[in-house]
């Protein structure tokens, strides 16, 4: 298997795969965006739980990519020591900030908190629930991860942390220069279809914040995405195999198609939108972990 092509540590037709599925999707909805909304949504409760924390398994990562700089970082001496703590501590940081950032109202509303009138102190369990959610993926993680190789390990970590924090801000720029009307915006009005446009049909910076207008592409796709990464991880396993690596690719495919069908069918986003969303971090992530990677098989 050294000697075949592989994309995040994974076979190379699985990359072509994922690019396929997602261009087809792209296309489809092109033509039946809307139609396919129609039809598919309904919203529910389990279909609103998951929207709320979904993406709490893809955040896992984070803190994961810590503990992959912090093992690396640590192998290499104590000259590094202050530096793989930092690393360790920035990877858990962006678990539970950007949970709280994109998911902290549902967890306030579970503590009854309401902005100006609760105790402030309510919203500071909100990050304490965050902090308490990933504590054990770096414990898990420090015992699963081998430092045998620690330029691999301070590779993955870093690829993971650089590719997905520049995820989030592409997606926060993208919605601006598209500034796509939501599904569930649509309809709230009389004519529902007035309104609609494709996602090609964009209005740079109309959205502003206006939430109604960032349905293009899909964040939640975009952060799901990230879950592409996860053969990565088992890569630098203590018992590792390229099957383990694909059996992660599958659960990672299952989890994206799972999150872009919720997306739809909880009214936020069309068809396009959250192939768009996938696409986009995908090719993110294979970019970047391709140059880090890259960048240690030259070193040996």
């Amino acid at each position: 298997m050294k000697n075949k092509k592989l994309i995040m540590a994974v076979p190379f037709a699985c990359f072509i795969g994922v690019v396929a599925v997602c261009v087809i999707g792209i296309i489809a909805g092109s033509f039946f965006d809307y139609t396919i909304s129609e039809v598919l949504a309904d919203k529910t409760d389990i279909g609103n739980f998951f929207a709320a924390y979904g993406l709490y398994f893809a955040y896992c990562l984070f803190p994961a990519a810590g503990m992959c700089l912090f093992k690396g970082l640590s192998k290499k001496g104590g000259n590094y020591r202050m530096l793989a703590w930092a690393m360790l501590i920035v990877g858990y940081y962006l678990a539970v900030f950007y949970s709280n950032n994109y998911l902290g109202k549902n967890v306030r509303e579970l503590f009854g908190y309401t902005a100006g009138e609760s105790s402030p102190l309510i919203s500071v369990l909100s990050w304490g629930f965050w902090a308490v959610l990933y504590a054990w993926v770096p414990i898990v993680c420090y015992y699963l991860f081998d430092d045998i190789d620690p330029d691999k390990l301070i590779a993955v970590g870093a690829a993971i942390l650089v590719a997905g924090v520049l995820a989030d801000n592409v997606q926060t720029w993208l919605k601006q220069v598209g500034s796509r009307p939501r599904y569930k915006y649509l309809l709230t009005l009389d004519d529902p279809a007035s309104e609609y446009r494709d996602w090609w049909q964009m209005i740079p910076n109309l959205a502003g914040g206006n939430d109604s207008y960032k349905s293009w592409p899909s964040g939640h796709m975009m952060i799901s995405a990230m879950t592409f990464s996860l053969p990565m991880l088992s890569d630098v396993c203590k018992k590792r195999s390229m099957t383990k690596n694909v059996v992660c690719f599958s659960l990672a495919c299952v989890y994206i198609v799972i999150g872009g069908y919720n997306r739809i069918h909880m009214t936020n986003h069309f068809l396009s939108d959250v192939c768009f969303g996938a696409l986009i971090t995908y090719l993110i992530y294979a970019v970047i972990c391709s140059a880090f990677m890259k960048a240690v098989r030259n070193k040996d």
